[in-house]
């Protein structure tokens, strides 16, 4: 592979650091099952404490950069051309549940272009990076979105709830993790995703992963940033995929 950048290896460090953190709370959330209040709360504190941890060392890091985070919102510094886009735990809800199915993603956006991204799965180890003209990778290997050209041997993904809506006639499954569908269509694990109404640091650095691993994304700019409707798939189904969507 070619040498990941500066900005990109703050931003491993910083994700390898905070997932210390998830790994020992995600152990912990079994025994919280039973009792009576649950681990809503628990879970709480871990995704603020996890975020509390990347801005620390971002920041350390790079002093002048801003931010934009799910837990704090907007964090404006000196820089406001380069923003760190912070979900401390994408897939909350499955970590609550105790199901080992959740990212950090972080991505760093420049005169508003994301330039690079990372989705880190703490509890696999698998760490799915990108930059901007330097390609998608997992786990240092060079990876590409898949090159099926049929549509009924292709798996999809959207985490789309709490609307009644008719889904599309795809092959589909809902993971819970907007982060790691995408970096799995980047990877070639899904073909396709998409969601509608969707906040920017759910998605801003798979969106990433997807382009530079060949694949095709709707432009995400367009749209409010708390309220994106994605598409993303593999080059070779991307239409065919937008043709089922058309009611989406």
């Amino acid at each position: 592979m070619n040498s990941i950048s500066p900005n990109l290896n703050i931003m491993i460090k910083a994700c390898e650091k905070a997932s210390k953190v998830i790994i020992r709370d995600f152990g912990e959330v079994e025994n919280l099952q039973v009792a009576k209040k649950g681990p809503r709360d628990f879970v709480s504190k871990t995704d603020k404490r996890v975020e509390e941890i990347l801005i620390y060392e971002l920041n350390k890091a790079k002093k002048n950069y801003s931010f934009l985070t799910e837990e704090n919102g907007k964090i404006e510094n000196n820089d406001k051309d380069k923003v760190w886009i912070i979900d401390p735990i994408d897939g909350t809800t499955n970590f609550l549940h105790g199901i080992p199915h959740f990212a950090i993603s972080v991505a760093l956006k420049i005169e508003n272009e994301i330039k690079s991204a990372l989705v880190f799965d703490p509890v696999k180890n698998e760490i799915f990076f990108a930059e901007k003209n330097n390609g998608a990778y997992f786990n240092n290997h060079r990876i590409r979105v898949s090159n099926k050209n049929d549509i009924e041997e292709c798996l999809f993904s959207s985490d789309q709830h709490g609307l009644k809506i008719i889904f599309p006639d795809l092959n589909l499954r809902s993971s819970g993790c907007s982060a790691l569908d995408l970096a799995y269509v980047g990877s070639g694990r899904f073909d396709g995703f998409f969601h509608n109404k969707i906040k920017l640091w759910d998605i801003a650095a798979g969106v990433l992963i997807v382009q530079e691993a060949g694949g095709t994304t709707n432009d995400f700019t367009k749209f409010e940033e708390d309220s994106i409707d994605i598409r993303a798939a593999s080059t070779s189904i991307y239409q065919k995929m937008m043709k089922k969507l058309v009611n989406f």
